[in-house]
This record gives C-alpha cells, sequence and structure tokens, in this order.
C-alpha cells in the first residue's frame, strides 16, 4: 500500500481579513506613492455568466472581496469599482468588462484610475499585459490620462504571513 499525501483545498476567502488588510496595504503604499486617483478598478478574471448560472461562487466571492474592501477603505471605499477581463468566445462573460469600463470612463472625464487585480496573487500575463499595457492603452486613447496598476500581492509579507495563516486554518478541517 501506498502513503500518499492527502490533498486539501482552500476553497474560498474573498472576505478573509487577512487578505483583505494585504490588499488595503497593497492600496495604501501605491496612494502615499502616487497619490489617490479618481476611480480605483478592481478587475477580476471573467468566467462566462452560464458558470454562475450552474451554481458556481466565483461571481459571488469577487463581490464579497468589492465590498470587503470598500468597507476596509472607510471613505475612500467611495472609489472602489468593479470588472472582469480575459473574456474569448461567442458567449457572454460576467460584466462589467474591464476595457469598454475604462473606454467609457475616459469618454465621461475621468483622468486618472488606478487598476488592481485582487483574483490574481501573483502578477501574469493577464495583469502586466492585458491590464498594464493594453487597458493602459485603450484608456489613454479614448482620453484618460493615467491608469496606475497596482501589483499583485505576490511576495507581500503581510500577505505571506495571512496564506499561512489561511492555509493553517485548513489543515485541520
Amino acid at each position: 500500500r501506498r502513503n500518499q499525501p492527502e490533498l486539501r483545498f482552500v476553497k474560498r476567502y474573498p472576505d478573509d481579513a487577512g487578505y483583505i488588510a494585504s490588499l488595503v496595504e497593497s492600496i495604501h503604499a501605491h496612494w502615499r506613492e502616487h497619490g489617490k486617483p479618481e476611480r480605483l478598478l478592481l478587475s477580476f478574471h471573467g468566467i462566462p455568466r452560464i458558470t454562475v448560472e450552474k451554481g458556481d461562487t466565483y461571481h459571488r466571492d469577487c463581490m464579497e472581496t468589492v465590498q470587503a474592501l470598500r468597507q476596509a477603505l472607510g471613505e475612500d471605499g467611495a472609489l472602489v469599482h468593479h470588472s472582469f477581463q480575459s473574456r474569448f468566445g461567442a458567449q457572454e462573460w460576467l460584466q462589467p468588462y474591464t476595457e469598454p469600463t475604462l473606454r467609457q470612463w475616459a469618454r465621461e472625464g475621468v483622468k486618472t484610475v488606478d487598476a488592481m487585480c485582487p483574483g490574481f496573487l501573483a502578477d501574469c500575463l493577464e495583469t502586466l499585459e492585458e491590464i498594464q499595457i493594453e487597458c493602459r492603452d485603450a484608456f489613454v486613447e479614448e482620453g484618460g490620462s493615467s491608469l496606475r496598476y497596482i501589483a499583485c500581492l505576490n511576495g507581500n509579507p503581510t500577505w505571506i504571513s495571512s496564506l499561512a495563516d489561511i492555509v493553517e486554518r485548513n489543515l485541520w478541517k
């Protein structure tokens, strides 16, 4: 008989206090260096709407993170908006879509937006290329001045400690 390790999955932590505190810490550090924007866009990876209609909790989890961040940011929570990125194919995905949202804001006269991707724990092609380059270019093309990207949590020490807490809590379930 083989001795194989047991697998456990952390299914969700959208409003975990440590996760939210890590995001807020990143936002505040960015604002100390660059000043506050007119809007803060939380861009989550999209999924087909049919997936949610079949019972997936992803959309609800994203909205819980948005609400928790709004609350944690206090009066600055009013700056927070959300969108969904990385769609492909012909079917409808979760909305609002990120790039069209940014284009619309620029046409409405919004000049500075900070964008953050809280659903991505580490920067990748979809954050560095799609948001930091393609979406920034689209925003500026429509008349916006500055789309500033707030990096993913990556190796943020507060996040690493919070992640360890999440893992430890789930080890003994």
